[in-house]
């Protein structure tokens, strides 16, 4: 079926044969690939010998309110590490640390990429930043600190004419995207009373899982919604004319967020120029990251490996969405 013109032909074909909607497959990160890589406990396990071994580190007052394994990871040096956090052993209060001991160190605070899964999250540990370090380094409005849809958001106004994107282009929010895929449904003849075919909101649930798991979409069909597999090819013709009524009237919805930023940084010269960005990138939950949420981090890590994700290995609350931990 027909693809946005922002994703690779040499990934997926463009054609109209098919069933494959966009998407920017690859392989999930491994953190695990690289030599120096940690992996802490923040509230028990073994310690394999310590990143920061043999030198000195900076001392603040407030440095004494973490435990051991808390203050291993905030004061954790370059490189990328896997903090394996388990429910009520503290993520929030060292993810606050972290950036607070960055700040402090002499990170510009512009310079910090805090990626979580809700606005709520992020403002909440850039306030106890600000509270730990002071008024002086506020880490408030400075921070790159949001959900990674609003950083994509964020990024696309500044990157997004590289991948064919207008500056001025509108975010729909789910209730639009719906309404969309409802009146081309209606142009298309397929909301008959003769016939059985899926509501908008189960229609969006497909393809909103076929981009974010990279699944062909007769394989989601089959493997999720069953009683939808004689509705197939009509299925493609809806997705289709979906992607080509968003690109004429300039509009995204939240998965062309994360496709658009997935694309950008797959390129080698934009991957480098926007890990530049920032010298220090912090992800929140990790385990409930997708497969393009996985791909973004490792195109944003090619040239920046300052990279450190908090997570449970506990079941995803978007396992729906095949979510991944390494």
């Amino acid at each position: 079926m027909l693809l946005p013109r922002y994703v690779p032909t040499k990934r997926t074909s463009s054609s109209c044969s098919g069933d494959a909607l966009p998407t920017a497959p690859g392989a999930v990160p491994d953190l695990k690939g690289y030599s120096d890589q940690r992996q802490a406990q923040l509230s028990c396990g073994r310690s394999e010998g310590s990143p920061n071994e043999g030198t000195t580190l900076p001392t603040f007052p407030w440095l004494a309110d973490l435990n051991a394994r808390q203050l291993e990871a905030v004061t954790h040096g370059d490189g990328p590490v896997l903090v394996v956090a388990g429910a009520g052993s503290g993520k929030t209060r060292t993810l606050a640390y972290r950036v607070a001991y960055l700040i402090a160190t002499g990170t510009d605070p512009s310079r910090i990429l805090l990626l979580t899964f809700t606005r709520r999250a992020a403002e909440e540990m850039l306030r106890r930043a600000s509270e730990i370090i002071g008024r002086s380094a506020s880490a408030n409005g400075r921070v790159w600190g949001g959900t990674f849809h609003a950083t994509a958001n964020r990024l696309l106004r500044i990157y997004g004419p590289a991948a064919g994107l207008e500056g001025d282009f509108t975010v729909m929010d789910r209730s639009d995207a719906e309404d969309m895929l409802d009146m081309i449904r209606h142009d298309l003849g397929l909301d008959s009373r003769d016939r059985r075919f899926p509501r908008k909101q189960t229609c969006m649930d497909m393809y909103s899982r076929c981009v974010n798991t990279s699944e062909q979409l007769g394989d989601v069909v089959k493997r999720h919604f069953p009683w939808c597999t004689d509705c197939a090819d009509d299925l493609k013709l809806l997705f289709r004319r979906y992607v080509e009524r968003k690109q004429e009237h300039n509009v995204l919805d939240y998965d062309d967020l994360l496709l658009y930023w997935a694309h950008l940084v797959s390129d080698d010269a934009i991957s480098r120029e926007m890990g530049s960005r920032f010298d220090q990138i912090l992800v929140d939950e990790y385990q409930d990251t997708n497969r393009i949420q996985s791909e973004i981090l490792k195109g944003m890590r090619r040239y920046n490996q300052n990279i450190m994700a908090v997570g449970d290995d506990a079941p995803s609350m978007y396992s729906f969405r095949d979510t991944a931990w390494v």
